[in-house]
């Protein structure tokens, strides 16, 4: 059995490693990417026509409007991958712990693991200025100064107002929500938040403000 069990450690530990490879090819195309982006001095969301809707002349219209597409696509397979890793880690994790082992690999979670450059996967675009005890975002991990990149299905790339958090909140009760936020030490982390009914106000027990620009 402890054969077995080991055989399966072995094999797991390989797909971790296999998917972190994947990973670490997806970062790379990213950065060169934004470095294309960089080189034509803009980020995401800036227009690429001008006052009277003609092409930019002061940009390559094409090459920024293919870069930004494929950083989308690429930021999609990212978290993809980075859900499959999560689940893989776990594996080995229990594997590890059937086989007596406890290999490196299993030591890993996969919060380490997403690069500490926020623009990769995505800038915050929220802050976290309260966070009350006992509430379900203290629950979760919330931190206080938390910088939020992602919200459930909420980005840099299509938050427009605090609504768009608070309908998001609304319709997820007692239902898991994936946050993502880069904490004060700069790492990034990813949480699960349940909104639910507590003691306090409101769902979650936390509160945040849009942010404009973030220091790096």
């Amino acid at each position: 059995m402890k054969m077995v069990v080991d055989m399966e450690l072995e094999d797991a530990k390989k797909n971790v490693l296999k998917l972190m490879e994947e990973k670490d090819s997806i970062e790379s195309k990213l950065q060169e990417l934004r470095i294309i982006l960089e080189n034509n001095h803009v980020g995401m969301n800036e227009p690429l026509v001008d006052a009277e809707d003609y092409p930019r002349a002061d940009i390559d219209v094409y090459q920024v409007r293919q870069a930004r597409s494929r950083i989308i696509c690429l930021q999609n397979d990212h978290k993809t991958l980075m859900k499959r890793i999560e689940a893989e880690l776990l594996k080995v994790h229990s594997l590890a712990g059937k086989s007596g082992d406890e290999p490196a690999t299993s030591r890993v979670t996969a919060s380490e693991n997403i690069p500490e450059d926020d623009e990769v996967p995505g800038e915050p675009f929220l802050r976290v200025n309260l966070v009350s005890s006992g509430s379900p975002a203290e629950s979760a991990g919330i931190q206080l100064n938390d910088l939020v990149i992602e919200f459930g299905s909420v980005n840099v790339q299509n938050f427009r107002t605090l609504k768009d958090i608070g309908d998001l909140v609304e319709q997820s009760r007692y239902k898991e929500i994936i946050v993502k936020v880069k904490r004060v030490d700069m790492k990034v982390s990813v949480l699960t938040l349940t909104p639910r009914p507590w003691a306090g106000k409101g769902l979650l027990g936390c509160n945040v403000i849009p942010v404009e620009s973030v220091e790096r």
